[in-house]
């Protein structure tokens, strides 16, 4: 797709570095440079106004993903795309069958009415809850993994959605200032929400984490 597009070399790319590095190696692979901005802490995709703010002489095109299930705001993205002459490209998740849509948004509407001591995710217009990522509250990493851990102790899967930003790899690494990029990848969890789970499997998956959740407090 960059290819395609005619991104190379001396160009720059802005991308997000919360996800999978394949993204930045992508860029890389054409030639260009991936530059990391930070994301929208509703949606875990690219802030529009970061995006900007990370835009130089250098830079021909913004590569979008969405994440989770739900869209970045793209209309804004186009926007600064507009204002700067780069293109804005999109790469989606493999998309949730439609058949399951309407039951991962009921599913998604219990967590979020049930659970408590963790942050629940926006709905947004068009979510379908391809993952469904809360965040633990706490002083960071420790607190969202030990959560995770105990979670698991009472039979519940879950997993840490992005363990390290990009920007923090071996082969990427930026001395650049994400902290909605940090925050993510030190609270976000995803619980499952998935297959053919039962009201009974959930009632599990509230109690398991209602029982520790109350017991984190957020860090100021």
């Amino acid at each position: 797709m960059l290819r395609a597009a005619g991104v190379g070399a001396g160009d720059e790319v802005v991308v997000p570095a919360f996800g999978n590095p394949e993204v930045a190696q992508a860029v890389s692979l054409t030639g260009a440079l991936p530059v990391f901005a930070d994301i929208d802490p509703a949606t875990y995709c690219l802030d529009a106004s970061a995006v900007e703010a990370a835009v130089t002489s250098r830079t021909a095109a913004v590569l979008v993903v969405h994440r989770f299930g739900r869209s970045a705001a793209i209309a804004a993205l186009h926007q600064v795309g507009q204002r700067h002459g780069l293109l804005v490209l999109e790469q989606g998740e493999s998309e949730t069958p439609y058949s399951e849509v309407g039951e991962r948004r009921q599913r998604a509407a219990y967590l979020s009415a049930k659970l408590k001591g963790v942050r629940t995710p926006e709905g947004g217009d068009g979510h379908t809850f391809q993952q469904y990522v809360v965040r633990v509250p706490g002083n960071g990493r420790p607190d969202r993994d030990a959560f995770a851990r105990a979670v698991r102790a009472k039979g519940v899967e879950c997993g840490v959605p992005v363990k390290t930003p990009v920007h923090r790899t071996p082969g990427f690494r930026r001395d650049v200032c994400l902290p909605e990029t940090e925050r993510a990848a030190d609270e976000t969890l995803a619980l499952p929400i998935g297959g053919a789970m039962s009201r009974r499997e959930l009632h599990r998956l509230v109690s398991a984490c209602n029982a520790l959740g109350g017991l984190l407090q957020p860090a100021f």
